[in-house]
């Protein structure tokens, strides 16, 4: 049987969806990095960061070589950049608009006058 696309793209976008994996693609867009590198940068437990390399490994999206007793990671292909790239346009975007919103929100809110006599508290 047959899997939906949109049903394997939500499986896909589900993998991404960890906020360590999402910064170890960040840092190897710019090129191959090898695992000291990437903990010294996300400051995880070693652990955790081969649990999360190895979902992204397993799924095809980094891949790993071993230069002695280094190993260094790497995108398997740019698209996955280019999906960061397009995220943050995005974000970027939106976030733009929200601040956009609660600008005017701001401006035209009504100034707080004075309390009426026998109000206060």
């Amino acid at each position: 049987m047959q899997v939906p696309l949109y049903q394997a793209k939500a499986e896909f976008f589900r993998m991404l969806g960890h906020p360590v994996r999402i910064r170890v693609l960040e840092l190897l867009q710019h090129g191959p990095v090898a695992v000291r590198d990437l903990l010294a940068d996300i400051e995880i437990e070693p652990s955790s960061l081969s649990q999360q390399l190895g979902v992204l490994r397993r799924a095809g999206i980094i891949v790993s070589t071993r230069q002695g007793s280094t190993v260094i990671y790497a995108l398997a292909g740019g698209d996955i950049a280019d999906l960061l790239k397009a995220a943050r346009r995005i974000l970027t975007e939106l976030l733009a608009g929200q601040y956009a919103i609660l600008t005017e929100a701001h401006e035209t809110e009504p100034s707080a006058g004075p309390v009426p006599a026998g109000t206060e508290t």
